[in-house]
């Protein structure tokens, strides 16, 4: 519960710290509402030593993050991380909490839209909207100044998944680990971080598996993205000469399977996409799409052509069935029916 009242002209609101029930509400008008009207008139609710001061963004940033530090994947740590000291830090560090107004919020939001892609805007966005929503839930601020203003909307950018001949092509052209790579990506359908965090000890030749249990993002080994992320999947015949292939590369250093300059793991994808997943593109002339298309080219294909749906779900790691019906529906082979007729009589 939370009473307003006003004070020479200044609004004021306070938390009971109770639960609106009836038995608090006779509690507050009868005991808590008069104890504050006795301090108002003797000034002792307006005690400077009494007084909680607002901490900066900054400051408070600190105890955002602890609190969150335990329950969030290391790498969306790192990244709110980056969104703060790149993003927010510079313009907010020293503003009190309580100091900020929606047009400061949507001031800002502007300048971002400058230089940033709106994806990447709603990010830093999510980064500010914890530490307001911690702030509110410490009852240091009353409302949270983001709320009231508009996200940036993200253009949907249509997937296009590779033709068969343009696997072919891009298979036939890549040369090195990046041939290897691409197979990995358009045979299972693996999620890129997923991919350049894999090990030679989860590849089960034998039994022609591939255990699934991290990813790496701007440096950060942390589990999957999801739960159902960490699993197991097939190694069909496809892939099986391209992994051996790999094997001939790094296997022998038991290490991951792809390895930059220095003989270790990818700092990030973009290093595979910018130095090698640009340049084999252009080489083949096929316009460019980004590394994840080969994870929609795998699905694609794979359900046009009547694969059972529940095993290419376990393949992408999606939470059921139902959740890559949703996004692949479209590609379900079709299967020509005579449909019931009805029967009308005048």
């Amino acid at each position: 519960m939370w009473i307003t009242f006003y004070h020479q002209s200044k609004r004021f609101r306070k938390s009971l710290n109770l639960d609106d029930t009836k038995a608090n509400r006779k509690l507050a008008l009868n005991t808590l509402i008069p104890e504050i009207q006795y301090k108002l008139n003797s000034g002792e609710f307006f005690n400077i030593e009494n007084e909680k001061k607002v901490p900066t963004v900054g400051e408070f940033a600190k105890i955002s993050f602890s609190l969150h530090s335990g329950t969030r994947k290391a790498s969306t740590q790192y990244d709110y991380e980056i969104c703060f000291r790149l993003h927010i830090l510079p313009y907010f560090g020293d503003t009190p909490l309580d100091a900020i107004k929606p047009s400061n919020i949507a001031s800002w939001q502007s300048q971002l839209l400058q230089k940033l892609s709106p994806r990447r805007v709603r990010s830093i966005r999510a980064t500010f909207n914890t530490i307001f929503e911690d702030a509110l839930n410490d009852e240091i601020l009353e409302k949270n100044p983001i709320a009231r203003v508009k996200t940036p909307k993200i253009e949907k950018i249509e997937a296009k998944a590779f033709s068969l001949d343009e696997i072919n092509l891009i298979l036939s052209k890549a040369q090195g680990d990046i041939k290897n790579f691409c197979a990995l990506g358009f045979f299972t359908g693996m999620r890129s971080g997923e991919m350049i965090g894999l090990k030679w000890s989860d590849v089960d030749f034998k039994r022609k598996e591939i255990s699934i249990k991290r990813a790496i993002k701007m440096g950060v080994t942390s589990t999957p993205k999801t739960q159902n992320s960490i699993r197991t999947i097939d190694i069909i015949e496809a892939l099986m000469p391209y992994l051996e292939n790999q094997y001939t590369l790094t296997g022998n250093q038991d290490s991951y399977l792809f390895l930059n300059s220095e003989n270790s793991h990818y700092y990030d994808i973009k290093r595979i996409r910018n130095n090698k997943w640009k340049k084999l593109l252009k080489e083949c002339d096929i316009p460019y799409r980004t590394v994840y298309q080969m994870r929609h080219t795998f699905a694609t294909i794979m359900i046009e052509n009547g694969e059972d749906v529940l095993w290419v779900s376990n393949m992408l790691g999606h939470v059921d069935p139902s959740m890559t019906l949703t996004m692949y529906a479209k590609y379900r082979k079709r299967v020509e029916k005579e449909r019931a007729t009805f029967l009308m009589s005048a």
